[in-house]
């Protein structure tokens, strides 16, 4: 690692970190662009959906079933998994690759899915296929 003396007297010691990152490519669905766009990755928008249709998530973890009750909202039932024995009342936030960005709305294999139940987030394992039925 180069250091650089500048700052030597006062104890603080510099690092020049340029010189030993190297240049990493990502693929775009990981920059923000990317992300925002969406259009490689199979997804569902709940704008598209109506009220009582349902949603089937498998994750690499369990199974989630998502009765749609406001879509323009996000408000569903959801049942799976440990925290979710049992319907229980949530909001269906989005998409995320489990950092700080969320695709509002919106359903992604491949992505995790947050549901916030009374103020608390719920972050699931990353979507392995979504099946979705219809209400008549």
């Amino acid at each position: 690692m180069a250091e650089n003396n500048r700052g030597a007297s006062s104890g603080i010691q510099l690092v020049d970190v340029m010189k030993e990152s190297q240049l990493h490519t990502i693929p775009r669905y990981c920059s923000l662009d990317g992300f925002a766009e969406m259009s490689s990755v199979d997804g569902v928008a709940l704008s598209g959906m109506t009220g009582f249709d349902t949603i089937r998530a498998r994750t690499l973890n369990t199974d989630y079933y998502f009765f749609i009750l406001e879509p323009e909202t996000g408000k569903v039932l959801v049942q799976g998994g440990r925290f979710f024995e049992h319907p229980v009342e949530a909001v269906l936030s989005g998409s995320t690759f489990g950092g700080c960005m969320l695709k509002m709305g919106w359903l992604g294999v491949g992505l995790r899915i947050e549901i916030c139940v009374n103020g608390q987030r719920i972050v699931t394992s990353p979507v392995k296929s979504l099946h979705l039925e219809r209400s008549e």
